[in-house]
């Protein structure tokens, strides 16, 4: 703690401090421009992870061929059955007779007491099958189900009827449950198909559960498709990439076709031209923000005399324009355009090789300057082209840059592939500028900017604690001198009074 001016009666500390703000000025500048590069790394960083977040949305939405070829399937008769698309991308249409449907092979055991006492619910959960006297501690049943391997269920000491049950459910292929009202072990095959429901094992306890029983076999489905007679173990497959599920037989057959299911295509062009309109709103908002000149980031002494609400409102426009006119930017969003209008070569539906762009397919950029290029959808015009062909429209948005015979062919790669290209380049540029969460500093440009403010800013503290130094040495030196000036003072005074 330094005190001074009890010599001299001056307020040294405050004529220092005071002495010293002058001098901080050009270090107070080298701290705003920090916190300036800060806010601008920021910012960088946040237009990157949302770039990356779109790229990977064109890959999963965009590109992939799947999200362009969904069909539905018309069925005559919907309560016979029902034809959905799985991963099908060529038409699907024919006809369809079902002659017996599959069914789940099936057991049930006799009518099980103990002794001559009927088993409740809650004998069934709390007595042991040794209590109930219907099974063998250690022994082991053996259960099949049809189209699955052979399980071991062993009785265990604490095994009750319902412990038993959840085993059978839990480790085999078969559903099994204990009915209290009719004392009956009722089990099912978990798949359908023929073939029955086999127990082996210990006979003795086979024959007190009284599973020693014919069960009901099951069978598989007959149906003829498109002419072909042929069966399947359930009612539920897939042909050709569409799931048919089977409900109930025909007396005469019933009639499928598939056609491009438009809604769910036109839903997932219209989230690829809402996010595209977003992004480049976005990023045009942040090129063209303007930038305060006369406001600075505030120092913490600043701050102190500032209410809450006056330091949001000034750091708001401190902040501004720290993307202004960048040019990796400004050149992705004007590449942007031309991609977007970009014409590229497929065929239409009868294999005849054609010119197909945006425009063809309903979608435009607005007339509107101040819009940026923001894309307009019309939506009835993408349905038609949509039911027209639909290969066409997945080829001018999600085609890879190769054509059929492997050879790579930018000119005639899809736009969003394009797009996504655009995005990751700018993505690269940013990187190299503003780095990651986890990248040091010494790695990209603004990080070395802000090592090379912190070394100045350190190196200029030092400076200013040897000047303060400096100057609290010259006012303690100063005080000593006016001390002994006024002791010598005083002796001179005490001398001549002594002299009178």
């Amino acid at each position: 703690m330094r005190i001074g001016g009890l010599a001299s009666g001056m307020d040294t500390e405050t004529i220092i401090r005071d002495m010293m703000k002058a001098h901080r000025i050009p270090l107070d500048k080298i701290t705003q421009k920090k916190q300036y590069t800060t806010w601008q790394m920021e910012d960088y960083r946040s237009v990157n992870r949302d770039l990356k977040k779109l790229s990977d949305k064109l890959l999963d939405n965009s590109i992939l061929q799947k999200n362009y070829l969904h069909k539905t399937v018309n069925v005559s008769d919907e309560n016979a059955a029902s034809i959905r698309s799985v991963s099908g991308s060529s038409d699907f249409s024919g006809t369809l007779e079902i002659d017996v449907l599959a069914t789940q092979a099936t057991l049930q055991s006799g009518e099980l007491k103990s002794g001559t006492e009927k088993i409740t619910d809650e004998m069934a959960s709390k007595k042991t099958l040794k209590e109930l006297g219907l099974a063998n501690v250690g022994a082991t049943l053996k259960i099949e189900a049809p189209g699955r391997e052979a399980v071991d269920i062993t009785i265990e000491e604490s095994d009750t009827m319902t412990s038993l049950m959840k085993k059978i459910n839990d480790k085999t292929g078969v559903n099994a449950f204990f009915d209290s009202a009719s004392g009956k072990i009722a089990m099912s095959a978990k798949n359908s198909g023929e073939g029955n429901i086999k127990i082996t094992g210990d006979a003795d306890s086979i024959s007190k559960l009284q599973l020693n029983v014919p069960g009901k076999a099951g069978i598989d489905a007959e149906f003829t498709f498109n002419g072909l007679k042929t069966t399947r173990p359930s009612n539920t497959f897939e042909i050709n990439g569409f799931e048919v599920t089977l409900k109930q037989t025909t007396s005469s057959p019933i009639t499928f076709s598939s056609s491009a299911d438009s809604d769910k295509i036109v839903d997932s062009i219209t989230e690829f031209v809402n996010d595209y309109n977003e992004m480049i709103e976005k990023l045009n908002s942040k090129i063209k923000e303007k930038n305060f000149r006369d406001f600075h980031p505030l120092s913490a002494e600043q701050k102190a005399d500032m209410k809450e609400k006056e330091i949001e409102l000034w750091e708001e426009k401190a902040k501004s324009g720290t993307l202004r006119n960048d040019p990796a930017i400004s050149s992705m969003l004007s590449s942007l355009r031309g991609i977007m209008s970009k014409v590229i070569k497929t065929t239409d539906a009868d294999g005849k090789e054609i010119t197909i762009s945006l425009k063809d397919i309903g979608i435009e950029p607005s007339n509107s300057y101040s819009e940026n290029g923001k894309l307009i959808i019309n939506e009835d015009k993408l349905r038609a082209k949509i039911a027209e062909n639909p290969n066409a429209v997945y080829d001018l948005i999600g085609r890879d840059d190769k054509d059929t015979k492997g050879v790579h062919s930018e000119n005639n790669s899809g736009i969003a592939q394009d797009y996504r290209k655009a995005l990751q380049d700018v993505q690269k540029n940013i990187s190299a500028k503003a780095g990651s969460s986890t990248a040091v500093n010494d790695t990209f440009a603004l990080g070395r900017s802000l090592k090379s403010f912190d070394k100045q800013i350190e190196r200029f503290e030092n400076k200013l604690q040897m000047m303060e130094s400096r100057y609290w040495k010259q006012f303690s030196a100063m005080e000593r001198a006016i001390q002994r000036a006024n002791a010598q003072s005083a002796q001179l005074m005490n001398s001549f009074g002594g002299g009178m």
